[in-house]
């Protein structure tokens, strides 16, 4: 009888609203510092600029909402942000000394952690009664899916050392999810 009850709490367990908006909110600042670094390396007029700029603009209107969640919900944001600031410009720039391919190799792999992270809390969200944040979430998923695919299409995969550099990203991508849920 305990075990069934025990399943059953487990089952309704409600969604921790305030970690997924701090972990989404460190993410979406850690894009933008990513593209302000490619940005800084590649030149704002380059011709492979375009994409990034756009993927920039989109990030900042998601790092956006989400300031606003942080704020109207009286959400601790991640005291990693400083980290990320530098971790992300750093990334970003890095990738874009090695080429714009590895620039776009970046955005694939980043692109691809958040979306498994974005599709998971929508199936957390999915009856948690929390509309708006669904909805943001569910928006933004779908913009980071185009990222990802404008990064494939320019070259992305055909980056030396691709699935070394994808991997690595991935990991760094992971690392900084679980810590920002928590710190």
């Amino acid at each position: 009888m305990a075990d069934s009850q025990s399943k059953a709490t487990l089952g309704n367990v409600k969604p921790d609203i305030g970690s997924m908006i701090r972990v989404n909110q460190a993410g979406e600042y850690g894009a933008a510092q990513i593209y302000k670094g490619q940005l800084a390396v590649m030149g704002e007029d380059a011709p492979d600029s375009s994409a990034i700029h756009r993927m920039a603009e989109q990030e900042q209107r998601h790092l956006d909402a989400f300031d606003r969640m942080i704020v109207e919900r009286n959400v601790r944001p991640t005291a990693l942000q400083p980290f990320w600031r530098v971790a992300g410009y750093a990334l970003g720039a890095g990738t874009a000394i090695m080429g714009p391919r590895a620039a776009m190799a970046c955005t694939a792999a980043v692109e691809t952690e958040i979306d498994l992270h974005y599709q998971e809390q929508m199936e957390q969200l999915a009856d948690a009664g929390e509309p708006e944040l669904l909805g943001k979430i569910t928006e933004f998923r779908e913009e980071e899916l185009e990222h990802k695919q404008t990064a494939i299409d320019s070259g992305a995969e055909e980056t030396f050392g691709y699935p070394v550099l994808s991997g690595v990203i991935r990991l760094g991508c992971k690392l900084a999810i679980g810590l920002s849920k928590r710190i």
